[in-house]
């Protein structure tokens, strides 16, 4: 596979995590007694990973000259 190939599958890959870590934080958070210790793992996680996705698009996006 070439480079940019597998920039892309890390990227839907990491996407399809966070959309998957909001589905769960919403579930605990909709939970009478949900465990806010989890809820707030499951959210630092998810900034992680919304970092590291910004971090590929920025790698696969060219630069432009203006």
């Amino acid at each position: 596979m070439t480079e940019l190939a597998e920039l892309e599958a890390e990227l839907a890959r990491l996407k399809q995590e966070h959309r998957d870590l909001d589905m769960a934080i919403d579930a605990l958070e909709s939970m009478i007694a949900g465990d806010q210790l989890q809820v707030q793992r499951l959210k630092k996680r998810k900034l992680a990973l919304k970092d590291q996705i910004i971090q590929l698009e920025d790698q696969l996006t060219p630069d432009i000259i203006a």
